[in-house]
This record gives structure tokens, sequence and C-alpha cells, in this order.
């Protein structure tokens, strides 16, 4: 019998429920600005887990946003090693999410194409 959801998929869901909260209650540096967890992606023995990020508002690069994230990566994984059931808490990596980005410049670019049509005569 097949399933429909791997263990890793379930972990990865509840992790990025999780570490959303976390890091909105936690971390108050208001440089960040507003911190979205898109997707986490657990690898298969949990000893790893890549959290895709986007930031609005802040005043930080990427860069630096990614760094800050990582210098409170053991503190965010001791706090979901409290939350959540787990034998064992994935280090975490954190990766800004350039695909929002990328699909708002292809609906701008779609946009502009459309617009630049010739109108129907009919």
């Amino acid at each position: 019998m097949s399933r429909d959801f791997k263990r890793t998929d379930r972990v990865g869901a509840e992790m990025q429920r999780e570490l959303a909260e976390l890091i909105r209650e936690e971390i108050k540096d208001p440089a960040l600005g507003m911190i979205t967890v898109q997707e986490v992606r657990v690898v298969r023995d949990f000893s790893q887990a890549k959290v895709f990020i986007t930031s609005m508002a802040g005043s930080l690069s990427r860069k630096d946003t990614i760094d800050h994230l990582k210098q409170m990566a053991g503190h965010l994984r001791w706090l979901l090693g409290q939350r959540m059931k787990l034998r064992v808490v994935p280090k975490l990596f954190f990766v800004y999410d350039t695909s929002v980005e990328a699909g708002e410049h292809l609906a701008a670019l779609i946009d502009r194409a459309v617009s630049e049509l010739p109108a129907d005569t009919e």
C-alpha cells in the first residue's frame, strides 16, 4: 500500500508552522522585518532541515537576514525540541527563497506583453 505523504513531508510541514510562530514570537529585531517561512525540507534521516524564507519590510539585506537567522538557529532548534515530539530535532539551514520574486517578475512580463498586443478590430 502506497502512502500519500512521507513522514519527512509531514514533519517538514509541522516544522514550518512552528518555526513561523517561533520567529514571530522570539526574534524581536525590527531590522529583520516580517519573515515568512515558505517551506521546510527535512532529509530522510532527520539530521538536517532546509528552511526556505522570504522577508518583507526589513532594513537588512538578504545575506544579513540569513546570517542573523543562522545565529539564532541553535536557539530556534532548542525551542522546536520543546514544542515538537521528535527524538532528533534536525539542524536548521536557512535559505532565502527567490521563487516569489521570480513569480512576480514573470507576472509583470506577461502583463507587459499582454498590454503591448494590438487591439483586435472586429
